[in-house]
């Protein structure tokens, strides 16, 4: 008798994604291994919420807006409890997925596969360059430097969403996350100090691209503020 591999849960964080949400957990739940997919709706006004459970998602609401950081916290809380609707808890494989992704969240695929075959703990999607300038690199360049600095580690997609992990690296963060926008660099440093092997991937992957709109500039300030934040709570 072949030996059963572990389940594999998405957990998607989203704010205002009722235009996505729906073809992203369309295309999450068909990934093979995929048994549970979770939308944490952190807040929004729109009809996420509604529309991520109509597409067959386990539905957690925040209420208010928390950030990205406690919107997946509030998500691996689920997975290990069992709290979303209609859930059970479990133990297995976690696919981190952006909201706004749609079909081309099938691409988890290629993210999961190294961490299923047990060639990494972490394995993280890089995106192909953006067809339009967007930023100045500032955010990518203080997350690269600052991971680099506190661990020897250099990574290329240090700001991806996109990310699979190990049961082993799903218990060695033991649901910590840094708060807001800096979860994804305070993860790579975290595992990365733990000894879990960290390792990138290409994926044919898309989402919605930043402009330089107020509102655009607004969201890299506060990413800005968060990796900041989330290296200096880091410093040895």
């Amino acid at each position: 008798m072949s030996e059963q591999k572990p389940a594999v849960t998405v957990v998607i964080p989203a704010y205002n994604e009722e235009t996505t949400i729906s073809r992203t957990v369309d295309a999450a739940r068909v990934l093979p291994g995929v048994n549970r997919v979770i939308v944490v709706d952190d807040g929004s006004t729109d009809k996420t919420a509604e529309r991520a459970a109509a597409a067959g998602a386990g539905v957690i609401r925040t209420g208010a807006n928390q950030g990205k950081g406690a919107a997946l916290k509030l998500g691996v809380q689920a997975v290990q409890g069992g709290s979303e609707q209609g859930g059970a808890a479990q133990e297995g494989f976690l696919l981190i997925l952006d909201a706004d992704l749609g079909e081309t969240a099938g691409e988890g695929e290629k993210i999961l596969a190294p961490v299923v075959a047990g060639e990494a703990d972490l394995c993280i999607g890089r995106l192909p360059a953006p067809r339009k300038k967007a930023g100045c690199g500032f955010v990518r360049t203080l997350a690269t430097a600052g991971i680099t600095l506190l661990t020897g580690l250099k990574v290329t997609a240090p700001l991806s969403g996109q990310r699979a992990l190990s049961p082993r690296a799903v218990a060695a963060l033991d649901n910590r996350f840094a708060p807001g926008f800096g979860v994804e660099t305070g993860m790579i440093i975290d595992l990365a100090r733990k000894k879990m092997v960290i390792k990138e991937v290409p994926v044919e992957m898309a989402h919605r691209e930043t402009g330089w709109d107020l509102k655009s500039c607004l969201h890299r300030a506060r990413q800005f503020r968060d990796v900041l934040l989330a290296l200096a709570g880091r410093r040895v």
